[in-house]
C-alpha cells in the first residue's frame, strides 16, 4: 500500500483522479460514459478484452458497466485492498459486492443471490487527464455466485 504521506502532489492528484473515476464508473445509477468523459483525455484507451469485449474507451466502459449495475443495483466497493502510485501510474486492486436483485440477466430473472470478487484497476494519467485503463478481473466466481451462465466468461474477443 502507498503510504499517502509519501506522495508527491501530482501522485496525489492521480491517484484522487483515478479513484473519482471509479467512484463514478461504480455507483448505481450514475455511472455512464457522460458522467466521467470531464476525467477522461480525449484519445483515451481501455484495455481489458476479457473484462468487456469490445470496449475500448473508459467512457465506453463506464457505460457498460453502468448496464451491469442495473443488475446488480446495490453494487458497491467493499474496500480498496492495495492503493500503489508512481509518477503517472496508479494501481488499485478492490473488493466490490452486489446482489442481482435490479433487471434480468438475459432471460435469468434476478435470483437475489449475493456475489463478492475482486479485481485490479490499472491506470494512466497526462496533464490530469486519464489516458489509459487497464482492468484485470477474473469475472468467473462472480457469475457462478450469481448463477449466471459461465459460457459467458470463458469467451475472448479483442
Amino acid at each position: 500500500m502507498t503510504d499517502p504521506q509519501n506522495l508527491t502532489d501530482q501522485e496525489r492528484a492521480n491517484l484522487d483522479l483515478a479513484k473519482e473515476y471509479m467512484r463514478i464508473a461504480y455507483t448505481p445509477g450514475e455511472a455512464s460514459g457522460d458522467a466521467v468523459t470531464h476525467l477522461c483525455a480525449p484519445d483515451n484507451r481501455f484495455v481489458g478484452p476479457t473484462t468487456f469485449p469490445g470496449t475500448e474507451t473508459l467512457e465506453q466502459y463506464a457505460d457498460v458497466h453502468g448496464e451491469l449495475m442495473t443488475k446488480l443495483d446495490d453494487l458497491h466497493f467493499v474496500s480498496f485492498d492495495v492503493e500503489f502510485v508512481k509518477d503517472d501510474r496508479v494501481a488499485l486492486r478492490y473488493t466490490a459486492q452486489g446482489t442481482h436483485k435490479g433487471a434480468p440477466h438475459g432471460d435469468i430473472q434476478p435470483t437475489g443471490r449475493q456475489a463478492t470478487w475482486t479485481a485490479c484497476a490499472l491506470f494512466r494519467v497526462e496533464n490530469g487527464e486519464l489516458v489509459e485503463f487497464v482492468k484485470e478481473w477474473n469475472k468467473l466466481p462472480m457469475w457462478e455466485q450469481l448463477g449466471w451462465p459461465v459460457e459467458e466468461c470463458l469467451t475472448y474477443s479483442d
